[in-house]
Protein backbone atom coordinates (compact mmCIF):
# COMPACT_ATOMS: atom_id res chain seq x y z
CA UNK A 1 0.00 0.00 0.00
CA UNK A 2 1.11 3.56 -0.76
CA UNK A 3 2.76 5.07 2.34
CA UNK A 4 0.55 8.17 2.19
CA UNK A 5 -2.61 6.05 2.10
CA UNK A 6 -1.30 3.92 4.96
CA UNK A 7 -0.60 6.98 7.10
CA UNK A 8 -3.97 8.54 6.29
CA UNK A 9 -5.82 5.29 7.08
CA UNK A 10 -4.12 4.90 10.45
CA UNK A 11 -4.90 8.52 11.36
CA UNK A 12 -8.50 8.08 10.22
CA UNK A 13 -9.00 5.17 12.61
CA UNK A 14 -7.09 6.55 15.59
CA UNK A 15 -7.56 10.32 15.80
CA UNK A 16 -10.32 11.83 17.92
CA UNK A 17 -12.78 9.20 19.10
CA UNK A 18 -10.98 5.97 18.29
CA UNK A 19 -12.55 3.52 15.89
CA UNK A 20 -15.52 4.30 13.63
CA UNK A 21 -18.68 3.76 15.68
CA UNK A 22 -20.37 4.75 18.94
CA UNK A 23 -23.62 4.03 20.79
CA UNK A 24 -26.13 6.86 21.21
CA UNK A 25 -29.40 7.06 23.14
CA UNK A 26 -32.63 7.38 21.15
CA UNK A 27 -34.86 8.48 24.04
CA UNK A 28 -34.47 11.48 26.39
CA UNK A 29 -32.93 10.85 29.79
CA UNK A 30 -32.69 14.34 31.27
CA UNK A 31 -35.13 14.27 34.19
CA UNK A 32 -36.21 12.03 37.05
CA UNK A 33 -39.34 11.18 35.07
CA UNK A 34 -37.26 10.15 32.04
CA UNK A 35 -35.10 7.97 34.26
CA UNK A 36 -38.13 6.25 35.78
CA UNK A 37 -39.32 5.34 32.28
CA UNK A 38 -35.94 4.36 30.85
CA UNK A 39 -35.00 2.18 33.80
CA UNK A 40 -36.68 1.29 37.06
CA UNK A 41 -39.59 1.15 37.68
CA UNK A 42 -41.02 1.88 34.20
CA UNK A 43 -38.83 -0.55 32.28
CA UNK A 44 -40.63 -3.46 33.94
CA UNK A 45 -43.72 -2.84 31.80
CA UNK A 46 -42.19 -3.65 28.40
CA UNK A 47 -40.41 -6.58 30.04
CA UNK A 48 -43.79 -8.03 31.09
CA UNK A 49 -45.23 -7.49 27.60
CA UNK A 50 -42.30 -9.27 25.98
CA UNK A 51 -42.53 -12.14 28.45
CA UNK A 52 -46.16 -12.66 27.38
CA UNK A 53 -45.36 -12.32 23.66
CA UNK A 54 -41.70 -12.51 22.57
CA UNK A 55 -42.54 -10.81 19.26
CA UNK A 56 -43.20 -7.64 21.26
CA UNK A 57 -39.42 -7.36 21.56
CA UNK A 58 -39.61 -5.84 18.09
CA UNK A 59 -42.03 -3.19 19.42
CA UNK A 60 -40.39 -2.23 22.71
CA UNK A 61 -36.66 -2.65 21.96
CA UNK A 62 -34.18 -1.86 19.19
CA UNK A 63 -34.13 -5.51 18.07
CA UNK A 64 -36.02 -4.86 14.84
CA UNK A 65 -33.31 -2.48 13.63
CA UNK A 66 -30.28 -4.24 15.05
CA UNK A 67 -27.90 -6.53 13.14
CA UNK A 68 -24.91 -8.45 14.45
CA UNK A 69 -21.85 -8.47 12.19
CA UNK A 70 -20.04 -11.63 13.21
CA UNK A 71 -16.63 -12.99 12.20
CA UNK A 72 -14.01 -15.34 13.55
CA UNK A 73 -11.35 -13.64 11.45
CA UNK A 74 -10.41 -16.67 9.38
CA UNK A 75 -10.78 -15.08 5.91
CA UNK A 76 -10.53 -11.30 6.19
CA UNK A 77 -10.56 -9.41 2.90
CA UNK A 78 -7.35 -10.33 1.09
CA UNK A 79 -5.49 -10.67 4.39
CA UNK A 80 -6.44 -14.26 5.17
CA UNK A 81 -6.62 -15.77 8.67
CA UNK A 82 -5.54 -12.75 10.73
CA UNK A 83 -7.72 -13.53 13.74
CA UNK A 84 -10.82 -11.88 15.19
CA UNK A 85 -9.10 -8.93 16.86
CA UNK A 86 -7.32 -7.82 13.69
CA UNK A 87 -10.62 -8.19 11.83
CA UNK A 88 -12.37 -5.61 14.00
CA UNK A 89 -11.60 -2.54 11.82
CA UNK A 90 -13.28 -4.27 8.89
CA UNK A 91 -16.37 -5.19 10.91
CA UNK A 92 -16.63 -1.64 12.29
CA UNK A 93 -16.50 -0.42 8.70
CA UNK A 94 -19.35 -2.75 7.82
CA UNK A 95 -21.37 -1.28 10.69
CA UNK A 96 -20.79 2.21 9.30
CA UNK A 97 -22.14 1.12 5.91
CA UNK A 98 -25.25 -0.43 7.45
CA UNK A 99 -25.99 2.86 9.18
CA UNK A 100 -25.06 5.28 6.41
CA UNK A 101 -26.80 3.49 3.58
CA UNK A 102 -29.89 2.03 5.25
CA UNK A 103 -30.23 3.48 8.76
CA UNK A 104 -29.58 0.09 10.40
CA UNK A 105 -27.79 -0.17 13.74
CA UNK A 106 -25.13 -2.86 13.74
CA UNK A 107 -22.83 -4.25 16.43
CA UNK A 108 -19.60 -5.86 15.31
CA UNK A 109 -18.84 -9.06 17.21
CA UNK A 110 -15.41 -10.59 16.70
CA UNK A 111 -15.57 -14.11 18.11
CA UNK A 112 -12.55 -16.21 19.10
CA UNK A 113 -13.94 -19.50 17.79
CA UNK A 114 -12.38 -21.32 14.85
CA UNK A 115 -14.32 -24.50 15.50
CA UNK A 116 -17.54 -24.31 13.43
CA UNK A 117 -19.67 -26.01 16.06
CA UNK A 118 -18.52 -23.58 18.74
CA UNK A 119 -19.20 -20.59 16.51
CA UNK A 120 -22.66 -21.92 15.66
CA UNK A 121 -23.47 -22.32 19.35
CA UNK A 122 -22.30 -18.79 20.17
CA UNK A 123 -24.20 -17.13 17.32
CA UNK A 124 -27.38 -19.08 18.02
CA UNK A 125 -27.31 -17.88 21.62
CA UNK A 126 -27.45 -14.25 20.44
CA UNK A 127 -30.89 -14.47 18.85
CA UNK A 128 -32.74 -12.68 21.71
CA UNK A 129 -30.60 -9.58 21.11
CA UNK A 130 -30.62 -9.14 17.34
CA UNK A 131 -33.06 -8.91 14.45
CA UNK A 132 -30.55 -10.27 11.95
CA UNK A 133 -27.12 -11.87 11.64
CA UNK A 134 -24.54 -10.82 9.02
CA UNK A 135 -21.76 -13.41 8.88
CA UNK A 136 -18.51 -12.02 7.54
CA UNK A 137 -15.01 -13.18 6.60
CA UNK A 138 -15.34 -16.82 7.65
CA UNK A 139 -13.24 -19.25 5.64
CA UNK A 140 -14.66 -21.81 3.21
CA UNK A 141 -15.84 -24.51 3.43
CA UNK A 142 -16.71 -23.83 7.11
CA UNK A 143 -18.87 -20.86 6.13
CA UNK A 144 -21.32 -23.05 4.18
CA UNK A 145 -22.13 -25.37 7.07
CA UNK A 146 -22.15 -22.56 9.63
CA UNK A 147 -24.64 -20.49 7.66
CA UNK A 148 -26.81 -23.48 6.77
CA UNK A 149 -27.08 -24.65 10.37
CA UNK A 150 -27.85 -21.16 11.68
CA UNK A 151 -30.52 -20.57 9.04
CA UNK A 152 -32.26 -23.82 9.95
CA UNK A 153 -32.10 -23.24 13.71
CA UNK A 154 -32.77 -19.49 14.05
CA UNK A 155 -35.92 -17.45 13.42
CA UNK A 156 -34.16 -14.31 12.23
CA UNK A 157 -32.34 -13.65 8.92
CA UNK A 158 -28.83 -15.08 8.69
CA UNK A 159 -26.81 -13.86 5.71
CA UNK A 160 -23.19 -14.58 4.80
CA UNK A 161 -22.34 -11.51 2.76
CA UNK A 162 -19.14 -12.90 1.28
CA UNK A 163 -21.32 -15.47 -0.46
CA UNK A 164 -24.62 -13.85 -1.24
CA UNK A 165 -23.70 -10.18 -1.42
CA UNK A 166 -21.25 -10.84 -4.21
CA UNK A 167 -23.72 -13.18 -5.94
CA UNK A 168 -26.58 -10.68 -5.85
CA UNK A 169 -24.62 -7.72 -7.20
CA UNK A 170 -22.88 -9.82 -9.85
CA UNK A 171 -26.24 -11.24 -10.92
CA UNK A 172 -27.75 -7.77 -11.21
CA UNK A 173 -24.87 -6.68 -13.42
CA UNK A 174 -25.12 -9.86 -15.47
CA UNK A 175 -28.84 -9.45 -16.14
CA UNK A 176 -28.09 -6.16 -17.84
CA UNK A 177 -24.87 -7.30 -19.52
CA UNK A 178 -26.68 -10.23 -21.15
CA UNK A 179 -29.34 -7.88 -22.44
CA UNK A 180 -26.72 -5.53 -23.89
CA UNK A 181 -24.91 -8.34 -25.76
CA UNK A 182 -28.13 -10.13 -26.75
CA UNK A 183 -27.40 -13.48 -25.10
CA UNK A 184 -29.61 -15.78 -23.01
CA UNK A 185 -28.61 -17.29 -19.71
CA UNK A 186 -29.58 -20.81 -20.79
CA UNK A 187 -27.14 -20.68 -23.72
CA UNK A 188 -23.91 -19.29 -22.24
CA UNK A 189 -20.70 -20.93 -21.08
CA UNK A 190 -19.59 -19.65 -17.66
CA UNK A 191 -16.05 -19.92 -16.25
CA UNK A 192 -15.20 -19.21 -12.63
CA UNK A 193 -11.73 -18.51 -11.25
CA UNK A 194 -12.00 -19.31 -7.56
CA UNK A 195 -14.13 -22.05 -6.07
CA UNK A 196 -14.81 -20.67 -2.62
CA UNK A 197 -17.80 -19.05 -0.93
CA UNK A 198 -18.43 -16.27 -3.46
CA UNK A 199 -18.01 -18.47 -6.54
CA UNK A 200 -20.32 -21.21 -5.25
CA UNK A 201 -22.98 -18.66 -4.26
CA UNK A 202 -22.77 -16.95 -7.68
CA UNK A 203 -23.10 -20.29 -9.47
CA UNK A 204 -26.08 -21.32 -7.35
CA UNK A 205 -27.86 -18.04 -7.93
CA UNK A 206 -27.34 -18.18 -11.68
CA UNK A 207 -28.69 -21.73 -11.64
CA UNK A 208 -31.79 -20.41 -9.87
CA UNK A 209 -32.24 -18.10 -12.87
CA UNK A 210 -32.00 -20.85 -15.47
CA UNK A 211 -28.33 -21.70 -15.86
CA UNK A 212 -27.57 -25.45 -15.75
CA UNK A 213 -24.62 -26.97 -13.90
CA UNK A 214 -23.40 -28.32 -17.23
CA UNK A 215 -22.79 -24.71 -18.33
CA UNK A 216 -20.39 -24.06 -15.43
CA UNK A 217 -16.61 -24.51 -15.53
CA UNK A 218 -15.46 -24.02 -11.92
CA UNK A 219 -11.69 -23.56 -11.59
CA UNK A 220 -9.37 -23.26 -8.61
CA UNK A 221 -5.59 -23.37 -8.14
CA UNK A 222 -5.50 -26.91 -9.51
CA UNK A 223 -7.49 -26.09 -12.65
CA UNK A 224 -10.97 -27.26 -13.58
CA UNK A 225 -12.77 -28.87 -10.65
CA UNK A 226 -13.46 -32.41 -11.87
CA UNK A 227 -15.10 -35.52 -10.51
CA UNK A 228 -11.89 -37.52 -10.33
CA UNK A 229 -10.36 -35.41 -7.57
CA UNK A 230 -9.78 -37.17 -4.26
CA UNK A 231 -11.55 -35.77 -1.18
CA UNK A 232 -13.70 -33.40 -3.24
CA UNK A 233 -15.89 -31.49 -0.78
CA UNK A 234 -19.62 -31.29 -1.51
CA UNK A 235 -20.00 -27.58 -2.30
CA UNK A 236 -17.59 -27.34 -5.19
CA UNK A 237 -18.28 -30.99 -5.95
CA UNK A 238 -21.79 -30.18 -7.15
CA UNK A 239 -20.23 -28.29 -10.07
CA UNK A 240 -17.48 -30.83 -10.79
CA UNK A 241 -17.03 -31.75 -14.45
CA UNK A 242 -16.05 -34.99 -16.07
CA UNK A 243 -12.93 -33.60 -17.72
CA UNK A 244 -9.73 -32.18 -16.29
CA UNK A 245 -8.06 -29.06 -17.63
CA UNK A 246 -6.51 -25.66 -16.94
CA UNK A 247 -8.15 -22.29 -16.49
CA UNK A 248 -6.83 -21.30 -19.92
CA UNK A 249 -8.48 -24.34 -21.49
CA UNK A 250 -11.77 -23.54 -19.76
CA UNK A 251 -11.69 -20.02 -21.22
CA UNK A 252 -11.96 -21.20 -24.82
CA UNK A 253 -15.37 -20.21 -26.18
CA UNK A 254 -16.60 -18.87 -22.82
CA UNK A 255 -19.31 -16.22 -22.84
CA UNK A 256 -18.89 -15.17 -19.21
CA UNK A 257 -15.96 -15.10 -16.81
CA UNK A 258 -16.46 -14.45 -13.10
CA UNK A 259 -13.25 -14.05 -11.13
CA UNK A 260 -13.33 -14.21 -7.35
CA UNK A 261 -9.75 -15.30 -6.81
CA UNK A 262 -6.42 -13.47 -7.18
CA UNK A 263 -4.77 -10.87 -9.36
CA UNK A 264 -2.99 -11.72 -12.57
CA UNK A 265 -4.50 -15.17 -13.17
CA UNK A 266 -6.06 -14.20 -16.51
CA UNK A 267 -3.97 -13.33 -19.55
CA UNK A 268 -4.86 -11.35 -22.69
CA UNK A 269 -4.66 -14.62 -24.61
CA UNK A 270 -7.44 -16.08 -22.45
CA UNK A 271 -9.63 -13.05 -23.18
CA UNK A 272 -8.95 -13.43 -26.90
CA UNK A 273 -10.09 -17.07 -26.77
CA UNK A 274 -13.55 -16.19 -25.44
CA UNK A 275 -16.73 -16.20 -27.53
CA UNK A 276 -17.90 -13.08 -29.40
CA UNK A 277 -19.19 -10.28 -27.14
CA UNK A 278 -17.73 -11.73 -23.94
CA UNK A 279 -18.60 -10.60 -20.42
CA UNK A 280 -15.73 -10.42 -17.92
CA UNK A 281 -16.31 -9.87 -14.21
CA UNK A 282 -12.79 -9.74 -12.71
CA UNK A 283 -13.72 -9.11 -9.08
CA UNK A 284 -10.54 -9.83 -7.10
CA UNK A 285 -9.71 -6.85 -4.87
CA UNK A 286 -7.81 -4.62 -4.88
CA UNK A 287 -6.25 -5.99 -8.08
CA UNK A 288 -8.46 -7.95 -10.50
CA UNK A 289 -7.59 -11.21 -12.25
CA UNK A 290 -6.79 -9.08 -15.30
CA UNK A 291 -6.55 -5.32 -15.41
CA UNK A 292 -9.38 -3.34 -16.96
CA UNK A 293 -7.20 -1.57 -19.52
CA UNK A 294 -5.35 -4.78 -20.32
CA UNK A 295 -8.59 -6.62 -21.08
CA UNK A 296 -10.31 -3.97 -23.19
CA UNK A 297 -7.11 -3.52 -25.19
CA UNK A 298 -7.53 -6.99 -26.72
CA UNK A 299 -11.34 -7.11 -27.10
CA UNK A 300 -13.34 -4.14 -28.32
CA UNK A 301 -16.58 -6.13 -27.94
CA UNK A 302 -15.99 -6.77 -24.23
CA UNK A 303 -18.23 -5.81 -21.30
CA UNK A 304 -16.13 -5.73 -18.16
CA UNK A 305 -16.77 -5.24 -14.45
CA UNK A 306 -14.35 -5.17 -11.53
CA UNK A 307 -14.55 -4.60 -7.80
CA UNK A 308 -12.80 -1.24 -8.13
CA UNK A 309 -14.43 2.18 -8.02
CA UNK A 310 -11.97 3.76 -10.46
CA UNK A 311 -13.29 1.78 -13.46
CA UNK A 312 -16.79 1.37 -14.92
CA UNK A 313 -19.18 -1.29 -13.62
CA UNK A 314 -18.03 -1.72 -10.03
CA UNK A 315 -19.53 -4.82 -8.42
CA UNK A 316 -19.73 -3.59 -4.83
CA UNK A 317 -21.43 -5.49 -1.99
CA UNK A 318 -22.58 -2.23 -0.42
CA UNK A 319 -25.31 -2.20 -3.08
CA UNK A 320 -26.71 -5.31 -1.41
CA UNK A 321 -26.48 -6.05 2.30
CA UNK A 322 -27.76 -2.73 3.79
CA UNK A 323 -30.88 -2.74 1.65
CA UNK A 324 -31.50 -6.48 1.84
CA UNK A 325 -31.45 -6.34 5.62
CA UNK A 326 -33.57 -3.15 5.57
CA UNK A 327 -36.33 -4.92 3.66
CA UNK A 328 -36.00 -8.14 5.67
CA UNK A 329 -36.06 -6.40 9.07
CA UNK A 330 -38.99 -4.15 8.22
CA UNK A 331 -41.33 -7.06 7.50
CA UNK A 332 -39.94 -9.31 10.23
CA UNK A 333 -38.53 -11.90 7.84
CA UNK A 334 -37.44 -15.11 9.52
CA UNK A 335 -34.90 -15.83 6.79
CA UNK A 336 -33.54 -14.46 3.51
CA UNK A 337 -34.83 -16.65 0.71
CA UNK A 338 -33.55 -17.11 -2.82
CA UNK A 339 -36.66 -15.21 -3.97
CA UNK A 340 -35.55 -12.23 -1.87
CA UNK A 341 -32.02 -12.36 -3.30
CA UNK A 342 -33.31 -12.51 -6.86
CA UNK A 343 -35.70 -9.63 -6.15
CA UNK A 344 -32.76 -7.54 -4.95
CA UNK A 345 -30.77 -8.33 -8.09
CA UNK A 346 -33.66 -7.53 -10.40
CA UNK A 347 -34.38 -4.24 -8.63
CA UNK A 348 -30.76 -3.16 -9.04
CA UNK A 349 -30.75 -4.22 -12.69
CA UNK A 350 -33.91 -2.21 -13.31
CA UNK A 351 -32.57 0.90 -11.58
CA UNK A 352 -29.48 0.89 -13.80
CA UNK A 353 -31.78 1.45 -16.79
CA UNK A 354 -33.16 4.68 -15.31
CA UNK A 355 -31.78 8.18 -15.98
CA UNK A 356 -29.12 9.03 -13.41
CA UNK A 357 -29.77 12.15 -11.28
CA UNK A 358 -27.34 15.04 -11.51
CA UNK A 359 -26.32 14.65 -7.86
CA UNK A 360 -24.99 11.17 -8.58
CA UNK A 361 -23.23 12.33 -11.73
CA UNK A 362 -21.41 14.97 -9.71
CA UNK A 363 -20.08 12.31 -7.35
CA UNK A 364 -18.65 10.33 -10.29
CA UNK A 365 -17.00 12.89 -12.52
CA UNK A 366 -15.83 11.80 -15.96
CA UNK A 367 -17.54 8.38 -15.77
CA UNK A 368 -20.33 7.65 -18.29
CA UNK A 369 -23.58 6.93 -16.45
CA UNK A 370 -25.95 5.94 -19.25
CA UNK A 371 -27.22 2.37 -19.47
CA UNK A 372 -24.96 0.36 -21.73
CA UNK A 373 -21.64 -1.52 -21.75
CA UNK A 374 -20.02 0.94 -19.32
CA UNK A 375 -22.97 1.27 -16.94
CA UNK A 376 -24.79 -1.97 -16.08
CA UNK A 377 -25.10 -1.53 -12.31
CA UNK A 378 -26.11 1.49 -10.15
CA UNK A 379 -23.54 3.42 -8.17
CA UNK A 380 -23.39 3.03 -4.36
CA UNK A 381 -24.00 6.76 -3.79
CA UNK A 382 -27.28 6.64 -5.71
CA UNK A 383 -29.75 7.04 -2.84
CA UNK A 384 -32.59 5.70 -4.95
CA UNK A 385 -31.20 2.21 -4.33
CA UNK A 386 -32.89 2.23 -0.91
CA UNK A 387 -36.28 3.03 -2.42
CA UNK A 388 -35.98 0.33 -5.08
CA UNK A 389 -34.18 -2.56 -3.46
CA UNK A 390 -35.59 -2.65 0.10
CA UNK A 391 -39.25 -2.73 -1.07
CA UNK A 392 -38.43 -5.44 -3.62
CA UNK A 393 -36.84 -7.57 -0.90
CA UNK A 394 -39.67 -6.91 1.56
CA UNK A 395 -42.30 -7.78 -1.03
CA UNK A 396 -40.48 -11.00 -1.93
CA UNK A 397 -40.33 -11.92 1.76
CA UNK A 398 -44.09 -11.52 2.02
CA UNK A 399 -44.72 -13.50 -1.15
CA UNK A 400 -42.41 -16.32 -0.09
CA UNK A 401 -44.14 -16.63 3.28
CA UNK A 402 -41.30 -15.66 5.63
CA UNK A 403 -42.60 -12.21 6.72
CA UNK A 404 -44.09 -11.99 10.22
CA UNK A 405 -44.96 -8.27 9.95
CA UNK A 406 -46.02 -7.67 6.33
CA UNK A 407 -46.62 -4.09 5.24
CA UNK A 408 -50.16 -3.00 4.40
CA UNK A 409 -49.29 -1.35 1.09
CA UNK A 410 -46.03 -1.01 -0.77
CA UNK A 411 -46.62 2.73 -1.14
CA UNK A 412 -46.88 3.24 2.63
CA UNK A 413 -43.75 1.19 3.20
CA UNK A 414 -41.82 3.14 0.61
CA UNK A 415 -42.71 6.38 2.36
CA UNK A 416 -41.36 5.06 5.68
CA UNK A 417 -38.03 4.51 3.95
CA UNK A 418 -37.73 8.24 3.29
CA UNK A 419 -36.92 8.70 6.98
CA UNK A 420 -33.61 6.93 6.38
CA UNK A 421 -32.59 8.97 3.35
CA UNK A 422 -30.83 11.82 5.21
CA UNK A 423 -28.67 9.24 6.97
CA UNK A 424 -27.84 7.60 3.66
CA UNK A 425 -26.78 10.82 1.97
CA UNK A 426 -23.12 11.24 1.09
CA UNK A 427 -24.02 14.19 -1.11
CA UNK A 428 -24.62 17.71 0.16
CA UNK A 429 -27.98 18.13 -1.53
CA UNK A 430 -29.56 19.97 1.37
CA UNK A 431 -32.90 18.44 0.46
CA UNK A 432 -35.36 16.23 2.23
CA UNK A 433 -37.54 13.55 0.71
CA UNK A 434 -35.86 11.53 -1.97
CA UNK A 435 -33.16 14.19 -2.38
CA UNK A 436 -32.83 13.08 -5.97
CA UNK A 437 -35.19 15.45 -7.71
CA UNK A 438 -37.98 12.89 -8.02
CA UNK A 439 -40.90 12.13 -5.76
CA UNK A 440 -41.66 8.87 -4.01
CA UNK A 441 -44.61 8.41 -6.35
CA UNK A 442 -42.27 8.72 -9.33
CA UNK A 443 -39.89 6.22 -7.76
CA UNK A 444 -42.78 3.82 -7.23
CA UNK A 445 -43.96 4.18 -10.82
CA UNK A 446 -40.50 3.72 -12.26
CA UNK A 447 -39.75 0.73 -10.04
CA UNK A 448 -42.46 -1.19 -11.86
CA UNK A 449 -39.66 -1.82 -14.34
CA UNK A 450 -38.25 -4.25 -11.79
CA UNK A 451 -41.38 -6.36 -12.16
CA UNK A 452 -40.94 -6.40 -15.92
CA UNK A 453 -37.45 -7.76 -15.39
CA UNK A 454 -39.02 -10.81 -13.74
CA UNK A 455 -38.84 -12.63 -17.08
CA UNK A 456 -36.75 -10.60 -19.52
CA UNK A 457 -35.86 -11.89 -22.97
CA UNK A 458 -32.53 -13.35 -21.96
CA UNK A 459 -34.16 -15.60 -19.32
CA UNK A 460 -36.87 -17.02 -21.59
Amino acid sequence: MDSKIKEAALRYHSEGRRGKTEVVATKPCETQHDLSLAYTPGVAEPCREIEKDPLQSFTYTNRGNLVAIITNGTAVLGLGDIGPMAAKPVMEGKAVLFKKFAGIDAFDLEVDAKDPEELIRIVRSLEPTFGGINLEDIKAPDCFDIESELISSMKIPVFHDDQHGTAIIATAALLNALDVVGKKIKEIKVVFSGAGAAAIACARMLCALGLSKEQVWLCDRQGIVHKGRPNLEKNRGQFARGEEGTLAQAFKGADLFIGVSSKGLVTPEMIRSMAPKPIVFALANPDPEIGYNEAIAVRSDLIMATGRSDFPNQVNNVLGFPFIFRGALDVGATRITMEMKIAAARALAALAREPVPEEVRQAYENIPLEFGPHYIIPKPFDRRVLLWEAPAVAKAAIQSGVATRPFKTEEEYRKTLEAYLPATSFLATGRGGSGMGISTDEVKERSKTATLLGKPSFLR
